[in-house]
This record gives structure tokens, C-alpha cells and sequence, in this order.
């Protein structure tokens, strides 16, 4: 999941050198946490959140194909 997550945001940021996906376990729940630069967040986040929805969306789907739970928090470098 965590290679369609870089290959989502890399196809739709101008800078995909600053995309950093980091994964985290709990339990039988795997958060994800999409890091983009601040200039690409508008594209990732799409209008009214649309692009950062269906994200969210196929991650879910992937994970319920292998019986777990996954969650997508995007945000932007510190």
C-alpha cells in the first residue's frame, strides 16, 4: 500500500523528490502519513478534498482486501 500511496502523490505533485510516505502499525490498524511539499498540497488535497478522499478510499479498499484496516493522514513537511 505504501508504494500506490508514493506512486498516487508522485504522478500528481510538480516536486516528487519532497513526497515522503512513512508507516506506522497498531495492532491490526496501519496509519500511513503522506508527506508533500507545501506548494503541491492544493493538488493533493484536490478541490474540496476530492483527490485526498479517493486516496483515502482506494487505501481502505486495499487494506480490506487483506482483512486489515488502513488510515491516510496527509500533511506537509515540518
Amino acid at each position: 500500500m505504501k508504494a500506490l500511496i508514493e506512486y498516487i502523490a508522485r504522478s500528481l505533485v510538480d516536486d516528487p523528490t519532497q513526497v515522503d510516505v512513512q508507516e506506522r502499525q497498531n495492532g491490526s490498524r496501519t496509519d500511513f502519513s503522506l508527506q508533500v511539499a507545501k506548494e503541491d498540497m492544493g493538488r493533493v488535497i484536490g478541490r474540496q478534498g476530492r483527490v485526498a478522499n479517493a486516496m483515502r478510499v482506494l487505501v481502505q479498499v486495499a487494506a480490506a482486501r487483506d482483512d486489515q484496516r488502513a488510515f491516510l493522514n496527509i500533511s506537509e513537511p515540518e
